[in-house]
């Protein structure tokens, strides 16, 4: 992944190939361009990836809510003029995916979800009482994995300078506290885009239970799970995460030309 972030008006991004069809990539609450790298890599020449960065650090105090992130989408595809998208979330960035579809199905090519908010979720917390404590933040890390060693001391250091940055912290807790109150048990049933869920068998943030009740919910859904995989499939097993995810677009391609 060797992309260069462009900056215009109030956006942040990186796009691969402007000719291309678009698959939209929204990280969650501690994400960052990194955690997208396999699918970037892999996709960015068949697909123009593209990849806002979600202003969920930088917004205001008072502007901080799930709502002004979906609003933040809605305006950065207008400003893109992008059609028919194929967008995927993981994690908070799944919630806003499925909150998007819904406010905006006609800009919806299909959903790809992978460890997404909106129904049930662990966190970190409500608070942050370890602030200072760079072991529990390791450790907090690498539960979002079945291997902790894909928690390197990168990732690690990323996550515990949120944490221990009070501004940031206050954001965070705060648009975590906004995710709960958006459940969207008695809204899925409106999503009619194709939608893949793929899912850590040992995600314990959003545990399996979780992905069979979104599949249920959403009518035209499939679901796959990763073995031995928690919260982030596509950093924890990215070549069977690509898999899946190229079989799902390859197959909604042929369906348009037949």
């Amino acid at each position: 992944m060797n992309l260069t972030i462009k900056e215009e008006g109030e956006f942040r991004y990186i796009e691969s190939n402007p000719d291309g069809e678009v698959l939209l990539l929204l990280h969650g609450l501690f994400g960052a361009l990194s955690n997208f790298s396999s699918i970037i890599d892999y996709f960015s020449k068949s697909f123009n990836v593209i990849v806002p960065i979600l202003p969920i650090l930088d917004s205001p105090i008072h502007r901080v809510s799930l709502s002004v992130l979906v609003d933040h989408v809605a305006d950065f595809v207008e400003f893109k003029e992008l059609e028919q998208v194929n967008i995927l979330g993981n994690s908070l960035g799944g919630h806003i995916a499925l909150l998007y579809s819904i406010a905006k199905p006609e800009k919806i090519n299909s959903i790809i979800l992978t460890g997404s908010s909106g129904l049930f979720e662990n966190s970190l917390g409500s608070t942050f009482p370890k602030r200072g404590d760079y072991e529990f933040i390791k450790n907090k890390t690498q539960d979002i994995f079945y291997d902790p060693e894909i928690a390197n001391k990168e990732l690690v250091d990323e996550v515990y300078d949120i944490v221990n940055d009070r501004n940031k912290a206050i954001r965070v807790i705060a648009t975590a506290k906004s995710a709960v109150r958006h459940n969207l048990g008695d809204k899925l049933h409106l999503i009619s885009a194709p939608t893949l869920l793929v899912w850590g068998k040992e995600d314990k943030v959003t545990p399996p239970f979780v992905a069979e009740k979104f599949n249920e919910h959403i009518e035209n859904s499939q679901l796959f799970f990763v073995e031995e995989c928690g919260h982030a499939p596509m950093m924890e097993k990215p070549n069977e995460f690509n898999k899946i995810l190229a079989t799902f677009l390859n197959e909604l391609a042929a369906r348009k030309v037949a």
